[in-house]
């Protein structure tokens, strides 16, 4: 049988690329089976999304190349998108909990799998698991500064609700007259017990939310200097992406320290609730301050947005 000399010169390109060897071969199936899942599963197709993705993942189970990394990733929210669809399908849930598993042993600072992964098991009422997997993060020292930073404020607003869940129903807050005015007024629970659990949640979220804002990069307080017309969109969803990790957690600090202002109240201790109120206003001050930086950059993004669609509806005149 004769070739053509078009496919003589085929079959070289291919020698040469694959060095003999069916490896480039494998990866041009990898990235169809990859472009054809996404396509079903944008079509909400998940079986087939799901049969692709694993055939991708069968050719480098070990994710040692960019398609076998990204296919775990992809059959990880397959499965977890299968189980969303039907939640009485917990075999799907439990397999997606094990492929987010893979995907973050081989990339820890994949923070969308992680949160992927903590909200899953949060679903599946495995409690135990998920906050065992935020404290793990936060104390991973592999893991970036600011995704410790939300593990950490993840688990201070745990200790927060726990302490808010006491301080902020009657009859341990109610509303007097003072000077003419409405002001709320603290008073210890009728169980000794829930005091001593207010004064141990607060307690542990302070020590939580200082170990967060103490991973803040000096890169943030520099934010409200910054030219946002000099940066790219990227650069400023990168930044932004920072900045809001660290304005949640400087806005839990002031309200943790809220909560042991209304506990020296309740104590009877007006010294220390003028301390704690005026370092919670410290924190609500700077959490104020990234507040408005983030509103400065969705305004350029929107003002950027916007200029951007009256060019095209000038171009179309």
């Amino acid at each position: 049988m004769r070739f053509s000399r078009l496919g003589i010169l085929f079959l070289i390109a291919i020698t040469i690329l694959t060095g003999a060897s069916c490896s480039y071969y494998n990866r041009i199936i990898a990235r169809k089976n990859l472009v054809d899942g996404a396509t079903a599963y944008k079509e909400r197709k998940f079986q087939v999304a799901e049969q692709l993705f694993r055939k991708t993942v069968a050719i480098d189970p070990d994710a040692k190349t960019m398609e076998g990394e990204t296919a775990q990733l992809f059959l990880a929210r397959t499965l977890h998108s299968e189980y969303i669809s039907d939640r009485k399908d917990t075999s799907k849930a439990q397999e997606a909990v094990q492929a987010y598993e893979k995907v973050l042993a081989k990339n820890v600072n994949d923070q969308g799998s992680f949160k992927a992964l903590a909200s899953l098991l949060d679903g599946l009422d495995r409690k135990d698991e998920s906050l065992k997997l935020i404290t793990d993060r936060a104390a991973n020292s592999n893991v970036k500064p600011e995704f410790r930073a939300e593990a950490y404020t993840s688990l201070a607003a745990r200790q927060y609700s726990c302490a808010n869940d006491i301080s902020d129903i009657d009859p341990v807050k109610k509303t007097v007259k003072k000077d003419g005015k409405d002001v709320y007024q603290y008073t210890k629970p009728a169980n000794p017990e829930e005091f001593t659990k207010l004064k141990g949640c607060a307690d542990e979220g302070i020590k939580l939310i200082d170990q967060a804002v103490a991973l803040q990069p000096a890169d943030v307080d520099k934010m409200k200097d910054l030219n946002l017309k000099s940066l790219t969109p990227q650069d400023i969803a990168a930044k932004e992406d920072v900045l809001k990790i660290f304005s949640s957690a400087w806005s839990y600090k002031a309200n943790l320290l809220y909560q042991k202002m209304r506990i020296a109240e309740m104590d009877g201790n007006n010294t220390e609730k003028e301390s704690f109120k005026g370092k919670g206003d410290e924190a609500r001050n700077v959490f104020t301050g990234l507040n408005e930086v983030q509103k400065n950059m969705d305004a350029e993004v929107d003002a950027r947005k916007k200029a951007e669609e009256e060019k095209k509806d000038s171009n179309k005149k």
